[in-house]
């Protein structure tokens, strides 16, 4: 019999050691490395299952710059009035409210966090809409926004399985002016078109002045980098009525809702 305090049980230490816990229950044995997999697979599961529940099928993805704020200086202030519209407009005509079997389509998604992502999904909300917030965590803390649907803001630990997300049901891709985020989000989408990874989602960039002076598009192709067919994979345009209007001619479909329609919460 093995030495224990007095009061104590025989088993103490076997209760008390963390091989005898639970592995569904071991924070510490999910949160090591031999688990990474296992906590990528879960940040797949849990986000797919909440919006297959709120039948959600597809989205439009909106993108651009955390740092633009509704009274911001120069043309921040018109970016955020857009990407407010832009997620009114798409939230009215693009299927956001259950149709007729029960489906969501074209839902607003974004990035969940604030800026352009935030007027996006106020957008949306302004409409009565659900709308995504694909949160994720960032070493000064990113806090979702006020406007995306509570049921459906989530957070992910990995830029890639957040990136999947934003991608596999995406209808359309519509990119604000923004910064290195921003960028890398949208070559992302960019990159899946050019080499058939993805469907033929339309994709279009707001304010063409802004994205021409921040990437020479031309000079890719001059210098053999892309082929010329590939500046066809997104269209420029200079407002959200335009933004949708590019949407639609590329073929994304309408579906207004009646107006007085409102959604039905799960």
């Amino acid at each position: 019999m093995p030495d224990t305090a007095p009061g104590t049980k025989p088993n103490a230490r076997q209760l008390a050691s963390p091989s005898y816990r639970l592995p569904a229950l071991d924070h510490d044995f999910l949160l090591g490395a031999s688990m990474r997999g296992v906590r990528f697979l879960l940040e797949f599961a849990k986000a797919d299952e909440v919006l297959r529940a709120w039948h959600v099928r597809s989205t439009i993805v909106v993108f651009g710059s955390a740092r633009v704020g509704e009274g911001g200086a120069g043309r921040h202030a018109f970016w955020y009035e857009q990407a407010r519209a832009f997620g009114r407009i798409a939230s009215e005509r693009g299927g956001a409210f259950r149709d007729g079997e029960g489906v969501r389509n074209n839902v607003i998604a974004t990035g969940g966090g604030p800026g352009i992502m935030e007027a996006a999904n106020r957008g949306a909300h302004d409409t009565g809409a659900p709308s995504i917030g694909f949160n994720v965590m960032l070493p000064h803390e990113q806090e979702p926004n006020a406007y995306s649907t509570p049921e459906l803001t989530f957070l992910f630990h990995y830029f890639a399985m957040r990136k999947m997300h934003l991608a596999m049901r995406a209808n359309a891709l519509v990119v604000f002016p923004g910064g290195f985020g921003t960028l890398d989000e949208m070559f992302e989408l960019l990159t899946l078109r050019q080499t058939r990874k993805a469907p033929e989602v339309p994709i279009v960039l707001v304010d063409g002045t802004y994205w021409r002076s921040v990437i020479n598009f031309d000079a890719l192709v001059e210098a053999g980098m892309i082929a010329p067919a590939d500046l066809g994979l997104f269209r420029f345009a200079e407002d959200a009525e335009t933004a949708w209007t590019c949407l639609t001619e590329q073929g994304l479909e309408a579906v207004s809702a009646p107006p007085t329609a409102k959604p039905k919460e799960i």
